[in-house]
């Protein structure tokens, strides 16, 4: 029993150490005072529910102890992975550490576990996301409020294409709120740096309902517009509380899109025949655009502003911004500022707690703090989150040394 006890425990603290003797062979057992490097360890912080899960990691809502902050705690995807860290894993942590702007999620610091297959980032928590709320309301936002939404994504675009990094999964369940009416894009799991001269691009990305064409088609070279079509099927899934294009399949959703835009060719879209999956469909002709008919009540600017964001020529799409500069957010009703959005319910936190039965989310109403208020052109100033304690990616990989 005694041997099997070791035998155990010896297994044990070779999977916890995970590092193995190049000269020898054998397992190496790290000192605990250099477990964790430069890294705090995951258990000074308290688990308190679990909140989502995003393209490569879980995440939850947990208590720092040394500062009682509540943060967001999201574990990385390591299942599969036999060389380290995956490359999305490093790529998101390089391009959140990179950011800093009021409507892009802050990443505090990155933490570890006892294994190399616990590592966690810590980021800044916001009480909301967009897809829950819009599942969970029972009256729609105002459309000065979905303008207060728009532009703040618009910001957070801009401010990521100025420096060229494409987010590539961008829809309602990526953008959270604060209860300070803010904003965050999030979820950086396939987020590139654009390079120069553009280098072939994976075309599965970005969620299906929000997927551009130029994807669908399988272009080789992806630009900025693969998040500014994304952010028009927001626009319109914000416009009409329910998602505007969703497809259950790529054929689907390339019909749903030319039901709406009417069927694309090359006098619209230069060298449109050319994509290398156009020779494997045939498409329906459909020459009208019926976005008109899809938002009857919707301004002349307003549609203006989505023709823009829905051009089929990724070249000639729409940039954020040429959107924040749309008389759409400059006409009554005018976007309310962010401070008057109105506050929910934290539903999401009311599930999974320890000791909870499961209960259905409570059905969510505005909780309206005031009148909307005209605070547009409003510049976003600096977050002034606490961004000292950012680990550098080398330190991170020197810390699991």
């Amino acid at each position: 029993m005694s041997e099997q006890g070791d035998k155990s425990t010896a297994s044990s603290s070779t999977k916890k150490a995970g590092l193995v003797s190049f000269l020898t062979g054998k397992p190496i057992e790290i000192p605990e005072k250099h477990l964790f490097g430069k890294c705090r360890f995951v258990g000074e912080f308290e688990k308190l529910n679990r909140v989502g899960e995003g393209t490569y990691g879980v995440v939850y809502r947990a208590r720092d102890t040394k500062t009682n902050e509540i943060v967001a705690l999201k574990k990385m995807r390591m299942e599969k992975e036999k060389d380290g860290m995956p490359i999305s894993g490093l790529r998101e942590i390089m391009l959140l550490q990179s950011c800093n702007h009021p409507n892009i999620v802050c990443l505090k610091e990155v933490v570890v576990g006892r294994s190399l297959e616990s590592i966690f980032l810590v980021m800044e928590y916001c009480e909301q996301d967009l897809a829950s709320l819009l599942d969970n309301m029972q009256i729609p936002f105002m459309e000065a409020q979905v303008k207060c939404i728009m532009i703040q994504v618009f910001k957070g675009l801009a401010y990521l294409h100025t420096k060229e990094i494409v987010h590539r999964d961008v829809k309602v369940s990526n953008l959270l709120l604060t209860n300070m009416g803010t904003i965050k894009i999030a979820d950086f799991g396939l987020a590139r740096e654009l390079g120069y001269p553009m280098s072939p691009m994976t075309p599965q990305v970005v969620t299906l309902w929000y997927r551009a064409p130029e994807l669908l088609f399988q272009a080789k070279t992806q630009t900025t517009g693969v998040d500014m079509w994304a952010a028009g099927c927001i626009l319109g899934e914000l416009l009409l509380h329910k998602p505007l294009l969703p497809g259950k399949s790529e054929i689907e959703q390339i019909n749903l899109i030319i039901n709406l835009l009417g069927t694309p060719n090359d006098t619209i879209w230069p060298e449109f025949s050319q994509l290398p999956a156009i020779e494997n469909f045939t498409l329906k002709a459909q020459p009208y655009n019926n976005l008109k008919t899809k938002f009857p009540a919707l301004s002349a600017s307003g549609q203006r502003l989505l023709n823009f964001l829905f051009m089929y020529d990724p070249k000639r799409r729409a940039t954020a911004e040429e959107c924040l500069k749309s008389s759409y957010f400059k006409e009554n009703p005018l976007p309310c500022d962010p401070r008057m959005m109105p506050t929910f319910p934290q539903h999401r936190n009311l599930k999974q707690q320890p000791g909870m039965l499961q209960q259905p989310p409570p059905v969510i109403t505005q909780v309206i703090t005031g009148p909307p208020i005209n605070m547009f052109p409003q510049e976003c100033q600096e977050s002034e989150t606490y961004i000292g304690s950012k680990i550098g990616i080398s330190e991170l990989l020197n810390s699991l040394q």
